[in-house]
């Protein structure tokens, strides 16, 4: 599904790099963790696959597709194949729960029967039944992120990208978020997340890409964090 093909990044100096010679394949409906210290390049390799960074060298491929080689005006349409989920939840202030998950399908051109519809499946997904209607500042920040997390999801995307989406959140509030995350990918969805976190790797149990300088160090395909 996702193929990176000998992949490097270059700082404006020519000198240092964010990714070294990168190689690696993410399979359909895998659970990958991308861990390591700051600086490691895991989000940089997260936004090669959105194609918001160009590789220096090599070449990211979404199946048979060339990502940095689709023109600017067919990007929109990519991008509604992947889900995003940051750190910080990046909900809008001013929208409540329901209408922040609705607003994504509203860019995404869909019909008010199709937003009605889905919107409140979504949030059902990420057990926020009964706070449809509060305001980010009436939310935790656990439930912040489950919203989030319905936002990334309610378009239906083949992959669910999530960088550091626990980074913020108390321990039960993780534990929840990945419990999520984990229920989303066994309905089927792709879900590659970076983390810092050794007992969310330990909780998941999955594969694990471990970076460090730019480089991959580890390809395990069991939860292990080793560095």
């Amino acid at each position: 599904m996702i193929y990176f093909d000998n992949v490097s990044k270059l700082y404006s100096d020519g000198r240092s790099a964010a990714l070294q010679e990168v190689t690696f394949q993410v399979a359909p409906n895998e659970f990958v963790s991308i861990v390591g210290h700051s600086g490691a390049g895991k989000t940089t390799l997260l936004k090669m696959i959105i194609a918001e960074d160009q590789p220096s060298h090599g070449k990211v491929f979404f199946e048979s597709l060339d990502v940095h080689q689709i023109p600017r005006a067919k990007l929109p349409h990519y991008r509604r194949k992947i889900g995003t989920v940051f750190q910080d939840f990046k909900l809008l202030p001013n929208k409540t729960a329901y209408e922040n998950v609705a607003f994504a399908m509203e860019a995404n051109g869909r019909s008010d029967e199709e937003i009605a519809e889905n919107v409140p499946q979504a949030l059902a997904l990420v057990d926020l039944e009964d706070k449809v209607w509060h305001f980010p500042h009436e939310l935790s920040g656990g439930e912040k992120q489950r919203v989030a997390i319905a936002r990334a999801i309610v378009n239906q995307p083949d992959i669910i990208i999530a960088d550091e989406p626990t980074g913020n959140l108390d321990p039960i509030a993780t534990y929840e978020i990945v419990q999520i995350l984990r229920k989303i990918n066994e309905l089927g969805t792709t879900v590659i997340m970076t983390t810092h976190n050794k007992g969310v790797i330990d909780e998941i149990d999955r594969r694990v890409i471990t970076m460090d300088n730019g480089k991959i160090v580890r390809d395990d395909t069991k939860g292990k964090y080793v560095l």
